[in-house]
């Protein structure tokens, strides 16, 4: 799970979508601090996720059990 992408976004693109996510009134004046909240709220969002129901312990694991989804 990502905030905005893969990791380009603005610090006020971040600050937006957060505020977005969570229902937020106002944002910090420290734009710094909304990217310490993304980087925890991506942690929460991806601690204990499953990928289709299935724990996997690396990609070489999801690899052999998806061989269909690897191209």
């Amino acid at each position: 799970m990502a905030i905005t992408g893969n990791g380009n976004a603005s610090k006020e693109q971040v600050a937006l979508m957060l505020k977005s996510l969570l229902n937020l009134k106002v944002l910090p004046k420290n734009l710094d601090a909304t990217d310490g909240l993304a980087a925890a709220v991506c942690h929460y969002y991806n601690s204990g996720s499953k990928i289709g129901g299935k724990n996997y312990s690396g990609w070489a694991a999801f690899v052999k059990q998806n061989p269909k989804k690897v191209k």
